[in-house]
């Protein structure tokens, strides 16, 4: 890996005092770079698509008396303003990256990213970096503005990014970072399947002490080896079974660490058990979720915590809201809420360790472009029937047809009581033994405010179930 130059020294942002910036995008994000500039003493003009900014568009705006543009995950590299302001010959920097540059302190950033299994593995870090007694903060792409968190005085961030971040973000030097997956997923945001995957490899970069990567993924591990990291950064691969030198991975049950332990050569450090997870799901803990707790084990050990706060960090940890959660058992039939499987690659993951011909699988939303082909292929010998809801239903009901023929398809047409009647519908199709499982595979703003909402109408619909 080539090397470069250390991570400059914190100003808290003092170089852009008295710098004009312009703001694209008036969420969380740009609320926070405003509070944020004002404490500098830097202006802002604001830009916001629907209508909270100062003005509409970059449209009659003087580009050049601007020093610089901070710009939101909904401006697309090849947007209107977006293209305006790099013809103007303006540095745009994402959230991300204006954090960076305005940070308070020198506490080490961890980064997750990956298509799948970001928000889990980002708050396993957070879990794990608490048990060993540091004033650590989960932010990011999960909700929580990562340029407070930056300000805020902690001593470690553990920060989720997603690949649109990524993509303008440029300096940010992590001590450690890891990229759990790249399937294909906001195509239409990025161009192309190779760009985003280039713009999820954008997380290795500057990395001063770890690079985490899956062992047998080739298409990250290749990230890895392409990245333009700090000195003395090392590659940490992430296995499932007995690791090598600089990985961890699982023996006999045991969550083991053959990269940082000063006898990595010659064994292994213990850091838990699989056993440890076991409260976060109903049956076996699926692989899936051991490679995220590896993860999370190996960015946090980059940064010194101990072997043993691993353990009770994960034993500690709960699952985030709407990601497999259990919601209610009723006439011996289980319901799963994983509303935030808003992709197929999310969703194969929430039928791990389930039983054949038993899941009634509640699915459809927004399509975004997925060919949902290999997902069905996979999850087909464990459905008993498929309740398909969705302003963009096509998509998964030819997949569906063409590649599980055999499982029953009830179609719910869009509609205020959609979700109610997704719910009826699966119960009546449910046998005893069963589980009910909402993983739509598709983004929810077809008819829902974000995926929490559709999440929380399924258990509303649920819970007003009444026993047979």
């Amino acid at each position: 890996m080539p090397h470069t130059t250390s991570p400059d020294v914190p100003d808290a942002g003092e170089h852009l005092a008295g710098k004009r910036l312009l703001v694209l995008g008036m969420g969380v994000g740009g609320t926070s770079t405003m509070r944020a500039l004002a404490d500098i003493g830097a202006t802002a003009v604001t830009v916001d698509a629907n209508g909270a900014g100062d003005v509409m568009t970059v449209d009659g705006l003087d580009l050049g008396e601007f020093d610089a543009v901070m710009a939101s995950a909904g401006f697309a590299p090849h947007s209107g303003p977006i293209r305006a302001c790099l013809d103007a010959g303006l540095d745009i920097w994402s959230e991300m990256e204006f954090a960076w540059r305005v940070r308070a302190s020198d506490a080490p950033w961890l980064l997750v990213t990956g298509t799948n299994g970001k928000t889990t593995t980002t708050q396993m870090v957070g879990a794990i970096a608490a048990a060993g007694g540091i004033d650590v903060k989960a932010c990011g792409n999960m909700g929580v503005p990562v340029i407070d968190a930056a300000r805020g005085g902690h001593d470690l961030l553990a920060v989720e990014i997603a690949s649109l971040q990524l993509h303008f973000t440029s300096t940010l030097s992590p001590a450690a970072a890891v990229c759990l997956n790249a399937d294909t997923d906001h195509v239409d945001w990025h161009g192309s399947v190779e760009a985003y995957r280039a713009d999820k490899a954008r997380v290795y970069r500057h990395n001063r002490i770890a690079a985490v990567y899956p062992a047998r993924d080739r298409l990250v591990e290749t990230m890895v080896e392409d990245a333009d990291v700090r000195e003395g950064c090392r590659a940490v691969g992430i296995t499932l079974g007995a690791p090598s030198i600089s990985q961890l991975g699982v023996v006999d049950g045991i969550l083991v660490d053959r990269a940082f332990g000063d006898s990595r050569v010659s064994q292994a450090v213990e850091l838990g058990h699989v056993s440890d997870l076991k409260h976060l799901v109903a049956g076996d803990v699926p692989p899936y979720l051991i490679s995220n707790a590896l993860s999370a084990a190996a960015l946090a050990r980059a940064v010194g915590v101990s072997p043993e706060a691993v353990g009770a960090g994960l034993r500690a940890f709960s699952l985030d809201l709407h990601r497999t959660a259990f919601v209610r058992t009723l006439d011996d039939v289980t319901y799963v809420d994983d509303s935030k499987a808003t992709n197929a690659h999310a969703a194969l993951a929430a039928f791990g360790g389930r039983a054949e011909r038993s899941v009634v699988w509640i699915a459809g939303g927004l399509a975004k472009g997925q060919s949902f082909d290999s997902l069905v292929s996979e999850v087909r010998t464990k459905l008993r029937a498929v309740v398909l809801m969705g302003v963009e239903a096509e998509p998964l009901a030819t997949a569906l047809a063409e590649h599980a023929a055999e499982v029953p398809v009830k179609r719910i047409p869009p509609g205020e009581t959609v979700m109610s009647e997704a719910v009826v519908a699966a119960r009546g199709l449910a046998h005893r033994g069963d589980t009910v499982l909402l993983s739509p595979a598709c983004a929810s703003m077809d008819q829902f405010r974000n995926y929490a909402d559709r999440g929380e109408a399924f258990a509303q619909g649920v819970r007003l179930l009444e026993g047979r």
